[in-house]
């Protein structure tokens, strides 16, 4: 089988890249002409076909499309990557013939939120009805938050003052999983023409009670939950944020994250169920794992 895949210069992308080379599957990443000479070596080095063109050239990418079974979009941005250069890939896919589209989703469960309530979900509601509407089978991978992000970016666990940062219920479980997980069940997905339109996953589901007890174990320092607030003051500060500091052109700017956090601890984005068991070959990183190896 030969899967063509976007956005394998990328984080999440390569990884992918690299799930599928395991599985022995032709994977051929189309990457924009200009792309670093590294960047391409590392892909040719797992023997990944690299195709340099225009992404948002539809003849290009649909001649790329061509004897794919599946194309895989790892890609990440606002607007102009997430409709345009994505829908770019939808068109070329089905003109090509590919039977099957994975959108670059892969996040908390956005079909269970409120539309304008997160901007970078939103996008990918916007994307959805774009794959619905086309002749082509989709499936979407939702796998909650990052795990890699509770060592290092995202403000849950604060290691200097030993708390856990929280807002509402302090036992409202939460989705994590690391990224090679997401990555190793993307290739099986991409792998296997039986999939539904929604795949869920979770590599681990802990509250900020839970998180507490688990960096308290593996640190040997106790830590503490910190209750920051109540949800409704957290959307009060994120209204306050985008009103002073708007941020278009930034991904990820801070009441982004923010957003994504008050999905979390509304419960609206929790994923149910769960399609852990989908691929029994498969093994699921805990959290306590990754705060070991920080």
């Amino acid at each position: 089988m030969t899967i063509l895949l976007a956005g394998a210069t990328g984080a999440l992308g390569g990884r992918i890249a690299r799930e599928l080379r395991l599985r022995h599957a032709d994977v051929k990443a189309i990457v924009r002409h200009g792309t670093t000479p590294d960047k391409v070596a590392r892909l040719e080095a797992l023997g990944v076909t690299v195709v340099e063109l225009d992404p948002d050239d539809l003849s290009q990418v649909t001649e790329a499309c061509r004897g794919a079974s599946c194309l895989v979009s790892a890609l990440n941005g606002l607007r102009p990557v997430i409709i345009d250069t994505q829908g770019v890939l939808l068109r070329a896919a089905v003109a090509a013939g590919v039977p099957r589209f994975i959108p670059s989703d892969f996040s908390l469960d956005f079909t269970k939120t409120q539309p304008g309530a997160n901007r970078n979900l939103d996008l990918r509601r916007d994307f959805h009805k774009l794959l619905d509407a086309a002749p082509i089978k989709g499936t979407s991978i939702l796998n909650g938050g990052f795990m890699e992000l509770l060592a290092g970016q995202a403000p849950f666990l604060l290691f200097k003052p030993k708390r856990v940062l929280f807002f509402g219920d302090v036992d409202q479980r939460l989705d994590f999983t690391t990224m090679d997980d997401v990555a190793a069940f993307t290739a099986e997905a991409a792998l296997d023409p039986t999939t539904p339109r929604v795949l869920r996953i979770a590599g681990d589901q802990v509250s900020a009670r839970d998180l507490a007890a688990i960096a308290g174990k593996v640190t040997g320092t106790p830590f503490k939950t910190l209750r920051a607030g109540s949800l409704g003051a957290l959307a009060t500060v994120i209204r306050l944020l985008r009103a002073v500091a708007p941020g278009r052109r930034s991904v990820f700017p801070p009441w982004q994250g923010m957003q994504y956090m008050h999905n979390m601890f509304t419960g609206e984005g929790k994923l149910a169920p769960l399609d852990n068991g989908r691929y029994p070959g498969l093994r699921w990183t805990s959290v306590a794992e990754v705060l070991a190896t920080r």
